[in-house]
């Protein structure tokens, strides 16, 4: 793993960041994806590790997205992005662990879409957000199927359609964003998050993040009948677990749970 572009810091907690560092403005080439993925795919696989940080060096790029200098100099388009697909996360398989991006300025077209790779997303006031894909004559893949499902379609297509900027305000209020922080206080802010997502019920989290996912495109009764009969891995393995009883016995017992993740 090179110290130098992909950075991993483990917290006690169970807490796994990943720094991207590259810049000027934080662009992926193909080899800092592969080594972005090859972090995600350290994180998904360590179970001591409940919950991970997206970050970037830097306040006035998040990430600029696709690297088109390396593109000119040869990285193909479709060429290898790694395990996980473009910055390592988009298609990292059975990553049932919650994830926080902590945006801090410009996140541009696939900048944008690794922020939405994410289930939480927590930006500085000085944030912002473009898919400036349309001046380059191509498509923000990712984020056109994504987008219109996260904030209203007509606004999604507006980004989509003039590639314009838009502010973090702007974002709070159409949901994209979970909170905006003064950029002094972000790190603290999302790192609180991320112990109170760190002492929760792992087996829970996994249940939901395969079950939104997979449910995505399926029947309301179907997805509910796949959830009762156990038919989702992660639903068979809580139901059956140490965990799911451990739940229970707090309540009853006035007490926090203590979850060991099995």
């Amino acid at each position: 793993m090179s110290q130098d572009l992909v950075k991993i810091t483990r917290h006690a907690e169970g807490i796994f960041e990943v720094e991207l560092d590259r810049p000027k403005a934080n662009a992926i080439d193909l080899a800092t994806s592969r080594l972005m993925g090859e972090a995600f795919k350290e994180f998904r696989d360590d179970p001591a590790m409940r919950v991970a940080i997206i970050k970037t060096a830097g306040d006035r790029f998040f990430c600029a997205g696709w690297d088109l200098k390396a593109a000119a100099g040869g990285d193909a388009v479709d060429g290898d992005y790694g395990v996980g697909g473009f910055g390592g996360i988009q298609e990292l398989r059975d990553l049932n662990k919650p994830v926080i991006a902590q945006v801090s300025g410009m996140a541009c077209g696939g900048g944008f879409e690794l922020a939405l790779s994410a289930d939480l997303i927590y930006c500085t006031d000085e944030s912002s957000f473009a898919l400036p894909e349309i001046n380059s004559g191509t498509i923000a893949d990712a984020a056109t199927l994504k987008l219109p499902k996260r904030i209203p379609y007509h606004v999604a297509m507006e980004l989509l359609f003039t590639g314009r900027w838009m502010d973090a305000e702007e974002a709070k209020r159409w949901g994209l964003v979970n909170e905006v922080v003064a950029t002094a206080d972000l790190p603290e802010h999302v790192m609180n998050v991320a112990r109170k997502l760190a002492s929760g019920p792992p087996l829970v989290f996994a249940s939901i993040k395969e079950v939104a996912r997979e449910a995505e495109n399926m029947k309301f009764q179907d997805a509910l009948n796949k959830i009762s009969l156990k038919q989702f891995a992660t639903v068979d393995l809580l139901y059956n677990s140490e965990d799911n009883l451990e739940g229970a016995k707090a309540f009853a017992e006035k007490r926090d749970p203590v979850w060991l993740g099995k």
